[in-house]
């Protein structure tokens, strides 16, 4: 398998963990405020590394990284992914996932097969809007509902997250997604931050008061609800 980015460590990507970061190339939602427009729409420009080399790398750090958090793009677009995780985790690393809950049936594999211990799904805004802020014009949102039913079973540890962004989201498309995930063991609002690399331009982040509002919002349904970030 190939994979176009590799971040050597991080203490940020794996809550508790010190992990590395491998990033997949693709992926099926076009959210304009995506900061990693180059893994999506300009692939062919990005780094190359083989599934190989990372593997190589990751032997070599035994002892030294808890785990590997899996990104991208969206890593469960690839049926390649599985075999892959299942060989980080046949080196005793945890696995971390970060997906966007569009591959329900891969995610649960992954999941009741034991290969993730930890999953990051994006909620990407309250239903009404999700396809308007995944960039898609039709959009069935049934495969994200999927997705949220499974990770709110339990059967692994799990965070959803949104990225706020101004004119996408406001306080009450926020809670309308809060309501949605009621219950859930964690929900974290993130503030958008323009990367360079973006899908669509003129994109910007929300006011921290409003944010703050959002947070508090949220809680009715989510209590552990925090702004990541600040």
């Amino acid at each position: 398998m190939k994979f176009h980015g590799f971040q050597k460590m991080t203490l940020l990507d794996y809550p508790g963990k010190v992990a590395c970061t491998v990033f997949t190339g693709g992926c099926n939602f076009r959210c304009p405020f995506c900061h990693n427009a180059l893994l999506v729409t300009q692939l062919s420009e990005a780094e190359e590394y083989d599934e190989e080399e990372i593997l190589s790398f990751l032997r070599k750090r035994k002892g030294l990284l808890d785990g590997v958090a899996v990104s991208g793009g969206e890593p469960l677009m690839s049926d390649s992914i599985v075999d892959f995780i299942r060989r980080v985790k046949a080196e005793g690393f945890n696995v971390k996932l970060d997906t966007n809950g569009s591959y329900p049936e891969r995610l649960k594999y992954l999941v009741n097969e034991r290969l993730v211990d930890y999953v990051a799904m994006d909620i990407k805004n309250s239903k009404a809007l999700y396809g308007e802020t995944a960039g898609l014009e039709s959009f069935d949102i049934s495969k994200i509902e999927e997705s949220v039913s499974f990770l709110m079973e339990g059967k692994v540890d799990y965070e959803f997250r949104t990225t706020v962004v101004d004119g996408l989201h406001t306080v009450e498309s926020i809670t309308d997604a809060a309501e949605w995930i009621k219950g859930a063991r964690r929900y974290f609002i993130q503030n958008f931050i323009d990367s360079g690399n973006l899908i669509s331009g003129g994109m910007s982040g929300i006011d921290s008061d409003i944010m703050k509002e959002m947070c508090e919002a949220a809680k009715k349904y989510v209590p552990e609800t925090t702004i990541r970030g600040i």
